[in-house]
């Protein structure tokens, strides 16, 4: 059988978090969550993180599942998602993504090509050599070992340079070649793509207000309790917008106020290249506004509903609440299961 699964995409702050859950509540569904930044334990604020006390009773999965210092990449979340989608779809609830990073969510609905796992020891040997003799010296090794790579990747674009000389040295075969054998895609699973466009001055607006209102909650003493525990400054949760110039306010490299102006600007050029991935992508139903506006979260609803009925018939009727039937005409609603979290690197019932 062919199981429904639905992505809402967008760019930051444009309301996914908010139509996921009231999608998941109309339709009996549970969220994964598909971003690099909120799969970071302590990482809550600057990442726009929602906490259990804000889900609304509604299941979510795939946040907080390493440590600052932890290695991740898109395969690893590619195979934690899948087994997610099967628990969710074997309860007979639908899986709901809510996506603010391409590069997994490409991974997830497609799948990456036959490549090697990292190698630590290749890889700092590389960037060694790349620090030491530039990131032209490393460029020019490319070229030689996957010209068609060398062509793709900019000289300056450093961890996709080197990961591709990676591959070539581990697989004996270029990276490009390995691309071109296919993706194996995500067989048994029918998606529907919701899409996010709010008009920019309002986004821009949006950003800008929401980057006071972290702060407000306490941003900055989140980094700060980070440092004082000892995380090391080449982190990763520290190179992610936001965490970056707070530290160096911390550091005293920007003032407080330079800062501030700078995770604003930094988040709305990430908005702006977030649209540009995912405009991409011809399979995706846009609609003009954010998550919570009423009018968008009743055609996006519509959408939704007329997915499911495509899949199953009947599978949807309208119900007095306001509320939507399951997506499957037999499963029990949402609040008749007990809820299962994912937050971590296994699955538990709490």
């Amino acid at each position: 059988m062919t199981r429904p699964l639905v992505v809402i995409v967008g760019p930051t702050a444009s309301g996914k978090s908010a139509l996921a859950i009231e999608l998941a509540r109309r339709f009996g569904g549970e969220i994964v969550v598909c971003d690099s930044t909120q799969i970071y334990r302590g990482f809550d604020i600057g990442t726009a993180k929602l906490l259990p006390y804000q889900w609304q009773g509604i299941p979510h999965h795939l946040t907080d599942l390493i440590e600052a210092e932890d290695v991740f990449h898109a395969g690893a979340y590619r195979r934690l998602a899948l087994g997610v989608l099967e628990l969710i779809s074997s309860r007979g609830h639908l899986p709901i993504v809510t996506a603010g990073t391409g590069l997994y969510l490409r991974a997830l609905l497609e799948g990456l090509c036959d490549a090697p796992e990292r190698d630590e020891s290749l890889r700092e040997r590389l960037r060694r050599r790349g620090q030491q003799r530039g990131p032209a010296y490393l460029h020019r090794m490319l070229q030689r070992l996957d010209p068609d790579a060398a062509r793709r990747i900019a000289v300056r674009d450093v961890p996709k340079v080197i990961r591709a000389i990676e591959v070539a040295l581990l697989a004996g075969r270029p990276l490009s070649e390995l691309q071109r054998a296919g993706r194996p895609g995500l067989p048994g699973y029918a998606v529907e793509k919701i899409g996010l466009l709010p008009p920019r001055a309002l986004l821009y607006e949006r950003i800008n207000r929401r980057v006071l209102e972290m702060l407000a909650r306490g941003w900055l003493d989140e980094v700060r309790r980070h440092l004082e525990r000892g995380l090391s400054p080449q982190a990763k949760p520290l190179e992610f917008i936001g965490y970056r110039q707070l530290y160096a306010y911390l550091q005293g490299s920007l003032s407080y106020e330079q800062a501030v102006e700078q995770i604003q600007r930094a988040t709305r050029r990430y908005a702006k290249r977030q649209l540009t991935w995912f405009r991409r992508d011809s399979e995706i139903r846009w609609h003009a506004g954010f998550g919570d506006d009423p009018a968008v979260v009743e055609a996006a609803a519509e959408q939704v509903r007329s997915f499911l009925c495509r899949l199953s018939e009947p599978a949807m009727v309208r119900v007095g609440s306001g509320q939507e039937q399951p997506w499957q005409h037999d499963s029990a609603s949402l609040t008749g299961h007990a809820a299962v979290t994912t937050t971590g690197s296994h699955l538990r019932q709490p």
